[in-house]
């Protein structure tokens, strides 16, 4: 349904993390970039400790009733349908700004979101779309199946030191995909370091996943801090 489910199975490759990673605002270009200096609720540092900001929520949605894609496609604002490419009508509202694939069979997948309100919200803006069209949509079964987070630890991290440390966990080829692949078992979460020091997490349905994970891992982001940097950070006026 989309690439990001195939990324969080815990079995994907680095081509897969790379495809994920290029869904990402920037793309890997962004992730890899120096940090710069950020205040709070930026997803940097905020009073020594970084936190993750969650930057994509994808859900899905039933209906629960049969939908006539090309209708929808040629009466709704912000819609497009190609059933060459996609057996799914693209929809899109600003606010919140999100996207809708929806399905003939009534399902829908709503991705973009920032929190579970706004996805929750985006979902049934979409259902009402579909109500001013003539049918009568009754939003059932709405799960969330992931939530992408990140941030940045504002210095550059040792990826090869890490990896060699914590070889259960971490996946690093450096030739193959920039960036560090840490797969934590409990939460399941996957997460994606950089050299840069900025930080991706997926693979989680509550945001409470996301804290625990970040609760875990941090540490060790920690002790693997370019040295040079922080001794950099420690003899700034």
């Amino acid at each position: 349904m989309d690439r990001n489910q195939d990324f969080v199975s815990q079995s994907f490759t680095t081509l897969q993390a790379q495809a994920f990673v290029d869904t990402l605002p920037g793309g890997a270009a962004a992730l890899t970039a120096p940090s710069k200096p950020r205040g709070d609720g930026d997803g940097g540092i905020s009073g020594g400790s970084a936190m993750p900001e969650i930057v994509n929520i994808q859900a899905t949605v039933n209906v629960q009733c049969r939908l006539h894609l090309k209708t929808i496609a040629m009466h709704a604002r912000n819609a497009e349908y190609n059933p060459r490419r996609l057996s799914a009508v693209i929809m899109r509202i600003r606010e919140p700004k999100t996207t809708a694939l929806i399905f003939a069979s009534g399902k829908m997948v709503v991705t973009g979101a920032k929190s579970d309100f706004d996805s929750r919200v985006a979902a049934r803006k979409f259902g009402r779309t579909l109500q001013k069209l003539g049918y009568e949509p009754k939003l059932t079964e709405y799960t969330v199946h992931n939530m992408t987070a990140k941030c940045d630890v504002q210095s550059p991290i040792h990826l090869e030191r890490l990896a060699s440390h914590h070889p259960s966990f971490s996946s690093y080829e450096p030739e193959l995909f920039p960036g560090l692949i840490y797969k934590m078992i409990k939460p399941k979460i996957v997460i994606l370091m950089f050299v840069s020091g900025k930080v991706v997490l997926t693979g989680a349905k509550r945001r409470q996943d996301i804290d625990q994970a970040w609760d875990m891992v941090y540490p060790i982001i920690q002790e693997f801090r370019s040295v040079s940097s922080v001794s950099s950070e420690n003899n700034e006026i």
